[in-house]
């Protein structure tokens, strides 16, 4: 810490209980009451100084005695820091820190010690000292401290704004490049080499210092002269995520609600490791508000998890609409970035329905929806039949909250006071193009029926009808045609895109079968001759006709197999759901294999025989028999 000492004379004063007595000799003929403390002095000293004692003990009465009285109650610093401007007029020794620089300096103005009253005078000695603490950090936040103590005094002398742009400059400056005195440590350099710390020869070399090394310092600052530092270091193009990271690091150290919000069940409880503030509830919500103000308007550089947080916190300090509506926004326009058990925010209204707080995911959600849509309006993305044309870029934080909104909506869906509406709307949100696959959304739909078992039939096809059945993965199509609370429409449906599947999957195998056979025949093709020359290639190619056959036959047995699973799963719902018995014939299901239909023209031709079967036996009219 840098000192200054001034004077040259020994201690002249000696304290008796709330007086102050000089020991010179002389009796004093002045006194000066500052609060509780009188100090008895002699006016020479006091007048040759100051330009504001000079006129106060002009108006004192004439008479000698102890009578003269100067009431000097409201000077900056009080009793403290006059005790050191008697000391300076006395000529006494006084040494300057940067804990009463900023009282001292104040009170310096306040009496009028000015170069008019003799040279080098406390004013300008301060000043002196003053330039000499804004080169270091540590000094400068300590004297910022102090200047709560004197209130406006330190802005009308230009302290707090100095205090602020020299730490400013610091904060936004590479302490490695500039070498900046950094936590009040000075490098020095021996001659030999050796690294001085203080002046103390050090082999240890100073460990690097990171982009977060002034968080914690401004951290004790009270919030007025925070957010003028937040200001200033703004202005001076300081990057959004050290601001960010900064105000994070304040509200986190002064707000311990905040800290408290990792779940629902821990949420009145302070969590380990928390700074527990002082502040009052009243405090803390207007801090809270404060500092949502100061948070950047750069998406990103303020973590998800944190606005959250704050969201919550506002919450239970019932803070203004105005401070929720802005951290909402802030979370909608990146909300892709969130985790689900960020979402669950528990229902703090004073007539709760639900567990957790529906209306304000929902508020997030369009936000973020309606953010998406205006970034995206230049080059939209182009839909045709479930395939997405363009914008794979565009489409990607869609897709991350569709799979988010999916989640959210399962983990709530067990709540039975859920209403149909608020589900439904917040599950419609989201467009069909979205979602690549509709597992998730099936999966919340299928909780929701579970837990509201009351719903009507036509409640559950509307609620059914946020999933598409052609979506579904085969795993989830399994489930779904099982699932006895969906409507048989739904599970028509499942069957029916689940058979059409197969019958594409298994067309598209044998299309590719008949393109390797042709081409490694080339000769089939385009009727060429085969020549001694084109043997070898031509072996070569049935080498390879018989490894891609081998593949190609072994997928198709694979899907044939998993035909035959599903007609048997069928068959098991069939008896089981005897309304059903129609089904299968519409899905073209046969219980047995039937020969291929012949032309009416051929069988006009020919005679009945016995080898001919009038009759289907399995009792089907109308498939493969022709009566």
């Amino acid at each position: 810490m840098p000192t200054m000492k001034l004077g040259i004379k020994s201690e002249a004063f000696h304290r008796d209980g709330q007086t102050w007595l000089c020991s010179s000799g002389l009796p004093s003929d002045v006194a000066v009451e500052v609060g509780d403390m009188s100090f008895h002095l002699h006016k020479f000293p006091l007048l040759s100084k100051s330009g504001f004692l000079e006129k106060l003990i002009e108006q004192l009465p004439s008479e000698d005695g102890s009578g003269r009285v100067l009431k000097l109650h409201d000077i900056p610093g009080g009793a403290k820091a006059f005790e050191l401007v008697a000391k300076f007029c006395y000529d006494v020794k006084i040494e300057l820190t940067s804990l009463n620089i900023v009282s001292l300096r104040c009170a310096a103005e306040y009496l009028q010690m000015t170069e008019d009253y003799g040279e080098g005078n406390l004013i300008s000695q301060t000043e002196v000292f003053l330039n000499e603490v804004f080169g270091n950090w540590t000094d400068t936040v300590k004297a910022l401290e102090t200047c709560e103590e004197v209130g406006a005094y330190a802005e009308e002398v230009h302290i707090v704004s100095r205090c602020i742009d020299s730490l400013a400059v610091k904060a936004c400056a590479d302490p490695q490049l500039f070498n900046w005195p950094v936590k009040g440590q000075e490098n020095a350099q021996s001659p030999n080499g050796t690294v001085l710390w203080n002046g103390i020869s050090s082999t240890t070399k100073p460990q690097p210092t990171g982009e977060d090394w002034w968080y914690e310092d401004v951290s004790f600052l009270r919030f007025p002269l925070y957010k003028l530092f937040i200001l200033s270091v703004e202005a001076k193009g300081l990057k959004a995520e050290n601001i960010a990271a900064s105000l994070i690091h304040y509200a986190k150290k002064n707000i311990p609600l905040i800290n408290n919000q990792s779940s629902f069940n821990d949420m009145n409880h302070v969590g380990s490791g928390a700074t527990i503030s002082t502040n009052s509830e009243v405090d803390q919500r207007v801090l809270l508000e404060e500092i949502v103000g100061l948070l950047p308007s750069v998406k990103g550089v303020t973590t998800t998890n944190f606005l959250i947080g704050l969201l919550r916190t506002a919450m239970i300090l019932h803070a203004s609409p105005s401070c929720r509506e802005i951290l909402e926004k802030k979370i909608g326009s990146q909300l892709d970035q969130a985790l689900l058990v960020d979402l669950l925010i528990p229902n703090m209204g004073y007539t709760v329905e639900t567990l957790y707080d529906i209306d304000c995911i929902q508020r997030i959600l369009d936000h973020f929806m309606y953010i998406y849509h205006a970034t995206t309006a230049s080059s939209p993305c182009i839909v045709e039949e479930g395939q997405l044309v363009g914008g794979t870029d565009t489409l990607t934080p869609l897709t991350m909250v569709a799979s988010l909104v999916d989640g959210y909506l399962a983990e709530v869906a067990p709540d039975v006071n859920l209403k149909l509406p608020k589900f439904h709307s917040l599950a419609a949100v989201i467009p069909d193009y979205a979602r690549s696959m509709d597992d998730g959304i099936y999966h919340a739909v299928d909780v929701y029926l579970k837990a509201h078992p009351w719903l009507s039939d036509s409640e559950r096809e509307q609620l059914c009808r946020l999933m598409n059945c052609q979506k579904l993965s085969l795993e989830a199509s399994t489930h779904a045609a099982q699932n006895e609370r969906l409507p048989l429409r739904v599970i028509v449906q499942v069957l029916f895109f689940e058979q059409l599947r197969l019958r594409t999957s298994i067309s598209g195998w044998f299309f590719v079968s008949d393109n390797l056979e042709n081409s490694q025949h080339p000769s089939r093709n385009l009727g060429l001759p085969k020549n001694d020359c084109s043997r070898p290639m031509e072996s070569s190619a049935q080498d390879g006709e018989q490894g891609g056959g081998k593949d190609v036959k072994e997928r198709v047995s694979e899907l044939e197999r998993e035909c035959v699973g599903m007609k048997m799963e069928l068959e098991k719902l069939v008896k089981a759901k005897k309304s059903w018995s129609l089904l299968p014939k519409k899905l073209g299901f046969r219980r047995k294999s039937q020969p291929c239909i012949p032309k009416a023209d051929d069988v006009k031709e020919q005679t009945p025989s016995a080898s001919a079967p009038q009759n289907n036996e399995s009792g089907d009219v109308g498939h493969g028999v022709v009566e």
